[in-house]
This record gives structure tokens, C-alpha cells and sequence, in this order.
């Protein structure tokens, strides 16, 4: 027995159930009034506040149908209660089924009453602090000759530099140097990226740029690529046979590249 589904299940039969019962008892305490102002039918539309069809007035239907039960005099909603305007009374509404009802125009002044205190505290704390507040202080200009031998010391460290090195930059990518360097070294076998001698003194650049010149070169057809683990084999570019480096890899528009097939970028 599922006891979770039958429970959700109970939950929707008794929501179902009371939306049932309060649209009737809503229905039967409407029952023979008409609306205030053209005498249209109304309809409840949330706890404590009606629609007529014909005019599209909306009221209190406790306000304008139900009266003191103990002097007969009008009702006005008070906060969150309904008071006899006579007597004082406190009178319960019929044309609630299990809700509430608030004054609306009460709670909208008390928010702006409440908004209008804190934008007064604010202003005088603002004015606390602005009191407060210490004078600007206000320095003299620095004076090198009020220390001895200050004016001296600055103009003996600040000697000899008026010769600034002369900025060079650093060494480029020379790709077809690159190509060529590994094409001298191509044999019948493959041979790993690690086994091609570097060219410059940088082991970390010149392996970068041996294997972007191995790219470009195998993207020319010149050569093949595979990799084993983390090691790259370049060979002789092989008619017969593809790089598996590179084999599948498409781009994003779909069309697929160079080392995966016969089309051309």
C-alpha cells in the first residue's frame, strides 16, 4: 500500500471538497441580494469582496448587505474587524466561509506612516553625525630643508638614473624555421615531438612552437600525427592512412576538418 500517494490523493479530494462547499455557501448567503448599484447579480471573488456581472461594481458585501444584530446600524470594517457604526459593536461577518479580511486603505497608511518615521529617524541621525563631525585639519607644505642633509640624501640616490635600458623585445615565432627543422628530422618511422632537437635556449617556448610548427604542418598534409598517452609521434604524411591525433574532430558549424577528411577548411 503506497501511503504517500493515498495521502496526496486525500489532500486533493479534501482541497476539491472545500473549494465545493465554499463556493455554495457563498452562493446561498448571495441568494436574493443584487448589487447596490445597478441591482445586477454579484459573485463572491475572494473572502469579503464581491463583482457584479452587469457593471463590474466591486464591494464589501458585509458593509453594504448585513447590519448590527443588536441596534440595527451600519457596519464599517475596523482594521480587521467589522464594528457597528452606532453602537460600537463588534459584528461577525455571515459572507466569510474560513478566511480574513483586512482594511486596506488602514494598512496602506500605517506602511506610510511607518516609512515616513524612519526617513525622520535617519534625517536625525544624519544630523548627529554631521555635528559631530571634527574641524578639517589642514597641514603646511613640506619644507626639505627643515630636516639637514635631507635635499643632499635624495639627490644621491636619485643619482645615475638617467640611463634607462633600452627595451628589446623578446625573440618571436619563426614558424617557417620551425618547419623546416622538423622536416629534416622526419624518418620512415615515427618519432615522438620530444625526440625533434629544440632550436632555442627556452625548453618551454621551443616545445610550444615545435608544436604548433608540427600543427601547421600536418594541417598542409606534410605530415601525420598520433598520440600515445601523453606523447605525440609525427610521421611522413602517409596517403593511405589518416592521423588518428586528430581523427572525428569537427567544428562547430559542423563541417568537418582537414585531418578528419577529404573536405578542405
Amino acid at each position: 500500500m503506497d501511503i504517500i500517494r493515498g495521502a496526496f490523493r486525500l489532500l486533493d479530494r479534501v482541497v476539491g471538497y472545500t473549494g465545493r462547499a465554499r463556493r455554495l455557501y457563498y452562493e446561498i448567503m448571495l441568494l436574493g441580494h443584487v448589487c447596490p448599484r445597478c441591482g445586477g447579480k454579484p459573485s463572491m471573488v475572494r473572502e469579503g469582496w464581491c463583482w457584479c456581472s452587469s457593471c463590474k461594481h466591486e464591494f464589501d458585501p458585509t458593509v453594504a448587505f448585513q447590519r448590527c444584530p443588536d441596534c440595527g446600524g451600519a457596519v464599517a470594517l475596523h482594521v480587521r474587524r467589522y464594528h457597528c457604526h452606532q453602537c460600537g459593536g463588534d459584528v461577525g461577518s455571515r459572507f466569510l466561509f474560513d478566511g480574513l479580511v483586512f482594511d486596506r486603505d488602514y494598512f496602506r497608511q500605517r506602511m506610510a506612516e511607518s516609512r515616513q518615521r524612519r526617513r525622520q529617524q535617519r534625517e536625525q541621525v544624519r544630523r548627529m553625525l554631521a555635528s559631530s563631525r571634527s574641524q578639517d585639519l589642514t597641514l603646511p607644505g613640506a619644507n626639505l630643508d627643515d630636516i639637514p642633509g635631507l635635499l643632499e640624501a635624495l639627490n644621491a640616490l636619485s643619482a645615475g638614473c638617467g640611463d634607462h635600458p633600452r627595451w628589446a623585445p623578446s625573440e618571436g615565432l619563426d614558424l617557417k624555421r620551425y618547419q623546416s627543422h622538423i622536416k629534416a628530422h622526419l624518418e620512415d618511422d615515427p618519432i615522438s615531438l620530444e625526440e625533434i632537437p629544440p632550436l632555442g635556449e627556452d625548453a618551454r617556448k621551443d616545445r610550444i612552437w615545435r608544436f604548433v610548427a608540427i600543427i601547421f604542418l600536418a594541417h598542409d598534409g606534410v605530415v601525420d600525427l598520433r598520440q600515445e598517452g601523453a606523447t605525440i609521434l609525427v610521421m611522413k604524411h602517409d596517403d593511405a592512412k589518416g592521423s588518428d591525433l586528430f581523427e572525428g574532430v569537427e567544428d562547430s558549424d559542423g563541417v568537418e576538418g582537414p585531418m578528419g577528411g577529404a573536405q578542405a577548411w
